[in-house]
């Protein structure tokens, strides 16, 4: 009889409890531990910062679910992970003991390290968390009561693009809808190298797309920028030259900003060395699965992953929801296979599939592998990725609330875009 402890319980955990439910042995257990007792989707965060959505529309309560499913489901936060010992000590002062331990903690958004910058005693929004996103909407409440200028984007070390250049548009549209458009300057500050790298170094034309909607839109940018602090109404950038020097000092005014933060590890994974990387990062091989612990893999945002090269201002690499599911399912044979006396064998694909809603409109891509160079390199625009997304909305919430272990993203994405084969795991 072996117990498995899944760390963490958004979009990577909750699946990964229920792939696992699939792959163990009767007699094993599985115990989800988590500081979030609900689920929420992460991708309609930026709906919720407009209104669009409110918190409890993407929000699910898991007790009910992981009861149904014999998962063992305990909402207490972690204190520290101590990997040497097989336990997890709880902030309530309880432990967890495990067998095998699946990290799925996702990221802790590291505000702290830029002035100013956050929703907490800082004086900019975000839509990481849907808490976050329900503050920013608020904000943009007061904001359109006297509109001004407006700063979106994304710092120096953040690795998740995507939900900034769909805000950046979602709020454009929001206010055209709300017909004060016009008073408001738009401007997106992003660390990326060019409009449209994603961390990824583009995929398909994302470059000249996003250049074009912005011009479309009435959208300026600053790329290689690097934010130095946040005061009420101001922001402080570097434009940094290819060199790493600064070629330039701005001062941009706002009434309303979101910035999406860098992210590292969360506190409780910190300073283990061989387990974690000096950022707080899982450190996983190509099974998922710490080399120094061989009973603990890794899972999600959490994991360590090497930018794609080096750029003038730090550029991290994304976890999309289809190669996190890849990981998942990956992570769930393998713990199978290791149960049973056999190696672990499988690969998530990784595999990056992306639908980046601009509110009546939208781009999509798909990068197949993630890691160039490419078999798939493929990216398109218009109106349907609008309509996709509200669809992925639907059918992935309804996956969790049913705790169904089926593929999602896979099958989603095949039938959306008309692909033959996209393969969540492959053998190696």
């Amino acid at each position: 009889m072996a117990h498995i402890v899944v760390l963490g319980a958004g979009l990577g955990g909750s699946i990964m409890a229920y792939e696992l439910k699939d792959q163990i042995r009767k007699e094993d257990t599985i115990t989800v531990v988590t500081k979030d007792p609900k689920y929420h989707f992460v991708p309609s965060n930026p709906w919720v910062a407009v209104g669009w959505r409110s918190q409890q529309d993407i929000e699910i309560d898991l007790a009910d679910t992981m009861r149904r499913k014999g998962i063992a489901f305990k909402p207490v936060a972690a204190e520290k992970v101590h990997p040497d010992e097989n336990r997890i000590e709880l902030v309530d002062g309880s432990s967890v003991s495990y067998d095998y331990l699946v990290i799925a903690t996702g990221p802790e958004l590291a505000f702290d390290e830029i002035e100013g910058l956050g929703p907490h005693g800082g004086f900019t929004q975000s839509i990481c968390h849907v808490e976050h996103a329900a503050l920013a909407n608020q904000a943009f409440e007061e904001f359109c009561k006297n509109p001004g200028p407006i700063v979106v984007g994304a710092v120096q070390g953040a690795s998740c693009f995507g939900p900034a250049y769909e805000f950046c548009f979602i709020l454009d549209t929001e206010l055209r809808r709300r017909k004060i458009r016009d008073q408001v300057p738009i401007t997106f500050v992003t660390s990326e190298p060019y409009v449209g790298h994603l961390g990824l170094d583009g995929v398909g034309d994302t470059n000249g797309l996003l250049e074009s909607e912005m011009r479309d839109h009435h959208i300026k940018w600053m790329t290689s920028t690097r934010v130095k602090k946040v005061e009420e109404g101001k922001m402080t950038v570097e434009q940094i030259n290819d060199d790493g020097s600064v070629k330039a000092e701005v001062e941009l005014p706002f009434g309303f900003s979101m910035m999406l933060p860098a992210f590292r590890g969360i506190k409780p994974l910190m300073g283990l060395e061989g387990l974690s990387n000096p950022r707080g990062f899982t450190i996983v091989d190509r099974h998922q699965q710490n080399p120094k612990y061989p009973n603990i893999f890794g899972v999600g945002v959490c994991i360590a992953i090497p930018p794609m090269g080096p750029t003038p201002v730090p550029c991290g690499v994304p976890k999309t929801g289809f190669m996190i599911e890849s990981m998942v399912t990956a992570t769930a044979h393998n713990i199978g296979n290791v149960l049973r006396g056999q190696e672990p064998d499988e690969m998530g694909t990784w595999n990056a599939v992306c639908l980046a809603d601009f509110g009546d409109s939208g781009i999509a891509f798909v990068a197949q592998p993630q890691m160039p160079p490419r078999n798939v390199n493929w990216s398109s625009s218009g109106k349907w990725v609008h309509l996709a997304k509200i669809g992925f909305e639907k059918y992935f919430m309804r996956k969790v609330r049913k705790g169904t272990s089926e593929p999602f993203y896979e099958k989603a994405t095949m039938k959306m875009l008309g692909i033959d084969k996209l393969k969540t795991v492959e053998k190696g």
